[in-house]
């Protein structure tokens, strides 16, 4: 009987402390795994939204003017098919998306008429970006290029600009600095803009032009 009192009595005295270590052990698993799973479901999302920023792709739209014949349908076109197609003026509008990396550009190619150009503005509305081609060899007309360019840039003030210097091919045209200038460009305030040398045509100048736009729309 004494033993069994003894025993009895070593039982009772440690049982008690094999029961709170045990909960204590479950317990520290317990935060063990809470914070694993946190861990897990925090850097996970942080690592989707990065994920989501680099490859997601994403819809921008984007208007493109410019004088009549100042090669802007055969640009799309490029940009579109990656080749020369022979055109039409436009009389209305174009609208064609094309995907360049993981953005999905909404180009509107809207007509340069006298009375058409009236519009523009109002597709300026809700566009991220602005592609304006001026016929770099059109010497004549440069001066009512740069009147409706700066009166729809001054517009919206947040709009990104890339300004096309079609026809670079041609002998007579007139050189990146001259558009500037022509252009009266630097007068822009709190404006992003790039003027970029290109032939409609052959494509020269045209994904460079693109590359610019497509890291200014998304570097933020």
């Amino acid at each position: 009987m004494k033993i069994g009192e003894n025993e009895g009595i070593y039982c009772n005295k440690f049982i008690p402390y094999f029961l709170l270590v045990k909960q204590i052990s479950w317990g520290l698993r317990w935060y063990k795994i809470k914070a694993i799973w946190f861990i897990y479901i925090y850097m996970g999302s942080s690592i989707t939204r990065i994920w989501n920023k680099l490859f997601k792709n994403q819809e921008i739209r984007i208007l493109m003017v410019g004088l009549d014949a100042a090669g802007k349908t055969t640009i799309l076109d490029q940009f579109k098919l990656g080749k020369f197609v022979q055109t039409i003026p436009t009389i209305g509008f174009n609208v064609e998306t094309i995907k360049y990396r993981n953005i999905s550009f909404v180009i509107w190619d809207i007509g340069g008429g006298d009375k058409i150009h009236l519009l523009w503005k109002h597709y300026l509305e809700n566009a991220k970006g602005l592609i304006f081609v001026v016929d770099s060899a059109d010497h004549e007309r440069i001066d009512i290029a740069r009147h409706r360019f700066l009166e729809l840039v001054k517009l919206d003030k947040s709009v990104a600009v890339l300004v096309l210097a079609n026809k670079a091919d041609l002998p007579n045209h007139m050189s990146i600095n001259e558009i500037v200038n022509r252009l009266e460009i630097e007068s822009i305030e709190n404006k992003k803009w790039y003027v970029q040398a290109a032939c409609a045509v052959s494509g020269d100048g045209l994904r460079e032009g693109l590359e610019w736009l497509s890291w200014v729309l998304t570097k933020n």
